[in-house]
């Protein structure tokens, strides 16, 4: 009983905060002793009171960050003056939140006899636990679930072995990540605003930030590389050699010949009818199995498997955790730890028939010892399933929910055995040869299923001095080719190498560069837009794309975790590097106004043109109608040319320069941010190559209808 104002009110038990609302009902019906009672407000938010040892619980969801940071009124900037607002006040895109937020909001009218933080156990929702309790019921503390899945037997366990407090280092260093970002975001977004807005000739939003400026300049740096590339030419020398029954490729020992005469030196002589085996040389090969997933080598994979972009496969992975599929998927560690119970997740998944043979084979091992890296997270182990049984899932989290778990059974699989065969062979002189290679043992490729999928060439047994007869020789001419561009799974890793934004933000911060328009492409490409703004960060102010400062913010993070720091000194020294930076910036405002507005002229029109007409041979260009917001293609040679087709409502469009067989309308690539792989489509919508669009639901609704001429505005 709690004593207020001389009267004493009856407590309502132990209060639950959950992240979202699918943990908040999946705790209580854990935990609860009989059904929960689901508790329902008119706008659709709900929570959950239950009974447990006798006493009243109550699970309510926070729905992520119910609070954020904004600057003060007339502050100017760069400023820490900042404090934490409702996130549905701040901003447009948080509005969302308002519904959960009063739900919240009415628990801290009541009087709770405990609170217990089960939010998910990072950063993150270290500061999300901790600004409900402090901003909403006055409380600095709470106990602290702490669980890697949402299993029932960890939901209770985590319940009755809570820590008695929350994780105050790591909601510090949290809240300290959040004010560097914010003043760090907001001032240099402010600065480049103002720059276009002193050029006065064209508007657009642009962003950058303390990691975002810094990805973006490696992109762009290595975007500058492969344009300044100037191919080499070379030769290679191929002869076609009988083996067996086979027909095979048989290679000139140089792998380049960058002479011509010598090439064709090599051609003549090589031209023989007969080739001599000189030598047969084999080496096996062991391969370990491959280390369990941390969120890094997981979205890399998905998005090489399946093509999903991070942002969407971070979507995904989520979805399966909180359905109890799969452990946290934010985390930096290979390894899994035994208090996972391998046997018990093993034994579960073999309850699913696509699982049910490897798994049953694993079983039969006697003692599981699982593959490990090196990497390792205080947090949470590597992603692994939990062996629950899936009840619905959709294709894209099948998908993903597949691949986990054959990378999780592969790591107890043994090493597998392969072999490789070179047999170098005398063709007029010249050394040719052939390369083979084959399985000696599966090992934990079979476990792995197609994602260990191997190029097998089987060659007979071959002896010295055998004679092969030689079907045909050919000399190519070719080019040395550019640097290879990243792909958004390996640029993922190529930030944790460089430290580089954190495990739960890489995703993120590289969506925003794809929504900004300063990237495009699946293999990705950095737009004029984005490699002038690089370019002018890089020469107005390098310290803003500079990555040692960046990781050394990050570094001042986590000793704010450790206690090593404070968090007012760090902030105090971001402001400090800022106002020097933005000085610097000022200075050079109106230049960096002009190329930042030229570039944006430039992208802007270089974007909007989509082909060539297909009626009068015109440039057909992408339009919006400022008052339904629509877009459409239509022909520059408006009236006299009335060409005009529907676009998707959203995502970015790209002109890839070809144009369609059937219908002679240019193709277009359109990619939607977190719908993964972009897809490609001609502009009449009428085409033969679109005859089962409609029922596939590919098209949006107003493209579905047979198309109205468009008035230009």
């Amino acid at each position: 009983m709690l004593q207020e104002d001389g009267i004493v009110a009856k407590d309502n038990g132990i209060l639950i905060i959950a992240e979202k609302p699918m943990a908040a009902k999946a705790i209580a019906v854990a935990l609860a002793e009989g059904k929960p009672v689901e508790n329902v407000t008119q706008e659709g938010v709900k929570w959950y009171e239950f009974k447990r040892g006798g006493k009243q619980h109550t699970a309510v969801a926070a729905v992520g960050h119910l609070f954020t940071l904004k600057q003060k009124k007339g502050s100017s900037y760069p400023s820490a003056d900042l404090e934490w607002v409702p996130t549905y006040i701040a901003s447009k895109y948080g509005a969302f939140s308002k519904k959960y937020f009063d739900v919240v909001a009415s628990m801290a009218g009541k009087k709770w006899a405990k609170y217990v933080a089960a939010t998910d156990y990072d950063t993150e929702g270290e500061v999300i636990a901790a600004n409900v309790l402090r901003l909403l019921f006055n409380q600095n503390d709470a106990s602290r679930m702490k669980f890697s899945t949402m299993t029932k037997d960890e939901l209770i366990d985590s319940y009755e072995h809570a820590n008695p407090h929350i994780n105050a280092g790591m909601a510090e260093a949290g809240i300290t990540r959040h004010y560097l970002d914010h003043i760090w975001g907001v001032s240099l977004s402010r600065a480049l605003m103002a720059a276009i807005k002193a050029a006065g000739r064209r508007f657009r939003i642009m962003s950058t930030g303390r990691v975002q400026a810094p990805t973006l300049h490696m992109l762009a740096k290595h975007e500058k590389k492969i344009k300044a590339f100037k191919p080499t030419p070379f030769w290679q020398v191929e002869a076609q050699v009988a083996v067996g029954k086979e027909v095979l490729k048989a290679e000139f020992e140089k792998d380049k010949i960058w002479d011509k005469s010598e090439a064709d030196k090599i051609l003549k002589t090589a031209d023989v009818k007969t080739a001599i085996v000189k030598d047969v040389k084999k080496k096996q090969l062991t391969q370990r199995p491959p280390k369990p997933y941390n969120t890094t080598s997981m979205l890399a994979d998905i998005y090489r498997y399946f093509g999903y972009s991070p942002a969407q496969a971070m979507s995904l992975a989520e979805a399966l955790y909180q359905a109890g599929l799969i452990s946290y998927p934010r985390t930096s560690s290979e390894k899994l730890p035994k208090d996972i119970n391998y046997k018990k997740i093993i034994s579960g998944l073999a309850k699913q028939k696509p699982y049910e043979k490897n798994c049953k084979s694993l079983l039969g091992k006697g003692e599981l010892t699982p593959e490990e890296g090196i990497k390792t997270d205080p947090a949470h182990p590597a992603v692994y399933p939990t062996g629950e049984l899936p009840k619905k899932m959709g294709d894209h989290q099948r998908r993903v929910y597949d691949l986990v778990v054959r990378r999780f059974m592969a790591a107890f699989g043994e090493p597998a055995k392969r072999e490789s065969q070179r047999v170098v062979l005398d063709l007029g002189g010249n050394a040719f040869s052939i390369t083979g290679v084959r399985t000696l043992e599966p090992g934990w490729t079979t476990l792995y299923g197609r994602y260990a999928a191997r190029e097998e060439t089987l060659l007979p047994e071959l002896k010295a001095e055998e004679k092969l007869a030689v079907k045909d020789i050919q000399q190519f001419s070719k080019e040395t080719q550019p640097p290879a561009r990243y792909s958004q799974g390996s640029v993922l890793k190529e930030m944790e190498q460089r430290g580089l934004g954190t495990k739960a933000t890489r995703a993120g911060i590289l969506q925003i560069l794809y929504n900004r328009g300063y990237v495009i492409g699946k293999s990705i490409e950095v737009t004029e837009l984005g490699q002038k703004l690089s370019d002018v960060l890089e020469k107005s102010a390098p310290d803003i794309v500079s990555e040692k400062l960046t990781r050394h913010f990050e570094q001042e993070c986590e000793s704010v975790e450790s206690g090593k720091a404070k968090r007012e000194d760090i902030v105090g020294e971001a402001r400090t590097t800022l106002v020097k930076i933005l000085k610097q910036f000022a200075t050079k405002e109106k230049v960096i106004g002009k190329a930042l507005t030229d570039a944006i002229i430039e992208s802007q029109e270089k974007q909007s043109r989509l082909g060539v007409c297909p009626r009068c041979g015109g440039t057909i260009r992408m339009h919006r109608l400022w008052t339904t917001k629509k877009r459409f293609a239509g022909c520059t040679g408006y009236p006299k040319c009335d060409f005009s087709a529907p676009l998707p409502a959203f995502g970015f469009i790209t002109p890839i320069d070809k144009v369609c067989e059937q219908c002679k309308t240019p193709i277009v690539q359109v990619q939607r941010p977190g719908f993964g792989k972009p897809f490609r489509m001609c502009l009449d919508i009428r085409c033969p190559t679109k005859k089962d669009w409609f029922q596939k639901s590919k098209l949006s609704k107003f493209q579905r209808k047979k198309p109205e001429p468009e008035k230009k505005e």
